[in-house]
């Protein structure tokens, strides 16, 4: 029978996106970031303009729409232009 040995939850892996591509986290409530790698089983993201990375699971990670990628580029320069250290 087809798929009788399957697991009803299994998910695919995501496609990997390509380094410094802009992700949101949607495990940590919608933080946007870079895409840096993978880490076992997680990719591992860091704030846009640098930062701590962090770890998150492919699964919560979705590529950021345009609006998402100039707010937090946009809040980038505002951090910036105040004198903030990034």
């Amino acid at each position: 029978m087809y798929g009788e040995n399957a697991c009803p939850n299994a998910q695919d892996p995501p496609d990997l996106p390509a380094l410094g591509a802009l992700m949101v986290d949607t495990g940590r409530g919608g933080r946007v970031g870079e895409f840096r790698g993978v880490a076992g089983p997680y990719w591992s993201l860091r704030p846009v303009g640098g930062g701590a990375e962090w770890e998150a699971e492919p699964h919560r990670v979705r590529p950021a729409l345009l609006m998402e990628q100039l707010r937090a580029r946009t809040a980038r320069l505002n951090a910036r232009s105040r004198g903030e250290v990034l």
